[in-house]
């Protein structure tokens, strides 16, 4: 008896760990553990959004990414790990978000900590995914975001509006009605 209260417990507490921003590990390919958020959004009005930092890198097809180039256009930025569970319960959400905002808005996805290239393009065919990832698997790219999203924090999501400043962010897991309604947002002010 007292040992099946001890592995409920345990389950109890590794369930509660991915929802509500404590410290989590999926240790099947030697990566250390992910924070998750709950999900929770912030969204910033015109005159109180600042600027995302410059940013950009190489993507896993081999092509050159930078914010810059895409100026005039909202900008989603997912924060990703093939290691990270909320990222594989996501990826259908972004996929069908960015298939129904279409060419008007451009997605990019940044692999954070996949120290193994081959794990991250693995994860992009099994799930689909149709956008660009930047490979950031030291976190440099990521750390530019410090203030605006914590690095410990994946998934995160940010929306970036048409003259480069943060417009929304989801801290944890993401999903397509949220995005598409931050993004309109975005759009619109």
């Amino acid at each position: 008896m007292r040992r099946t209260a001890l592995v409920l417990a345990g389950l109890l507490v590794g369930l509660t760990a991915c929802s509500t921003g404590q410290q989590a590990s999926d240790n099947r390919d030697g990566q250390t553990g992910f924070v998750s958020d709950s999900g929770r959004v912030a969204t910033f009005v015109p005159d109180k959004r600042v600027a995302a930092p410059a940013f950009g890198g190489e993507t896993l097809d081999g092509a050159q990414w930078n914010l810059d180039d895409h100026r005039g256009k909202v900008v989603v930025m997912n924060v990703w790990g093939s290691w990270c569970p909320p990222c594989r319960a996501e990826a259908p959400d972004l996929n069908a978000a960015s298939k129904e905002l279409g060419s008007s808005v451009q997605f990019i996805g940044l692999n954070n900590r996949d120290l193994d290239m081959a794990q991250a393009k693995k994860f992009v065919e099994a799930f689909g995914v149709g956008f660009p990832s930047i490979y950031d698997p030291n976190g440099k790219q990521l750390l530019k975001f410090r203030g605006q999203i914590t690095a410990s924090a994946i998934p995160s999501t940010l929306v970036i509006d048409k003259n480069g400043k943060v417009a929304a962010r989801v801290l944890g897991p993401v999903t397509k009605e949220t995005l598409v309604g931050m993004v309109q947002d975005a759009a619109a002010g």
